[in-house]
């Protein structure tokens, strides 16, 4: 499968922690967080448009690159906590599964 098409699949199995997925727990910090990587995503387009210097430029490009590296580890820990856990509560096939996906996006990430 694409990479295009793979992020569009969406999971039957997909963990619910409660009455949703483990990460909303935490949402409005998540939500903050993405707020600021997208104000840090048009800091950036402001620099290009107004021709800032290239060094200046690739600095932000790093603050806004941990930022998201920061963000998917958080995500990755409440998989691990929630919904691999969750599924090992409920069956050794189920676990399996969760922690196949948990691993492929180790690889994605460890990958960009």
């Amino acid at each position: 499968m694409d990479r295009e098409h793979s992020s569009q699949v969406t999971h039957e199995s997909a963990c619910h922690h409660d009455v949703g997925h483990g990460y909303l727990d935490h949402k409005p910090e998540y939500l903050r967080r993405l707020r600021r990587i997208e104000g840090q995503a048009r800091g950036l387009q402001g620099m290009v448009e107004s021709e800032q210097y290239c060094i200046d430029i690739l600095t932000q490009v790093s603050a806004m690159t941990r930022a998201l590296e920061s963000l998917a580890l958080a995500m990755l820990d409440e998989h691990l906590s929630h919904c691999v856990v969750r599924a090992a509560r409920s069956s050794d096939e189920e676990a399996a599964e969760k922690i196949a996906e948990a691993s492929a996006a180790i690889a994605r990430l460890v990958r960009s």
